[in-house]
């Protein structure tokens, strides 16, 4: 590769958006709101967020997947490594997961472990 193009790899790796969008709590519930495209580059964000919201030991850490866009075995890992942080480990719920993660999730098996939710307000009802 010449340096030309490790900038090009450079200005894409900077363009990328932040995994974790915001973190909100509302009542006894903690939303992590994920976006873009979760993988080996930037599970380690994720997996910090997660863990941070998980010690606080919320009612319900619910994971909102809406603005994913895509995701990778890495990034699956660390959802179940988050869950495993939780004490109550059914208070950990995926939400408004798109066609792709949707996919992923069935494809991987998980959608049969996590507690899915189409909507934002159902995971945290």
């Amino acid at each position: 590769m010449t340096e030309g193009n490790d900038s090009v790899f450079d200005g894409a790796a900077a363009a990328r958006e932040h995994p974790v969008a915001s973190v909100a709590r509302n009542g006894g519930s903690t939303i992590v709101s994920l976006a873009g495209e979760l993988d080996l580059y930037n599970a380690h964000v994720v997996r910090d967020a997660l863990e941070e919201a998980a010690l606080e030991s919320p009612q319900r850490l619910v994971v909102d997947l809406s603005e994913v866009k895509f995701v990778d075995s890495t990034a699956l890992g660390v959802l179940i490594e988050a869950r495993t942080k939780m004490p109550n480990r059914r208070a950990f719920l995926l939400a408004a997961p798109g066609l792709e993660t949707r996919r992923a999730l069935k494809i991987s098996g998980l959608d049969r472990h996590f507690s899915v939710h189409d909507r934002i307000e159902t995971a945290i009802e």
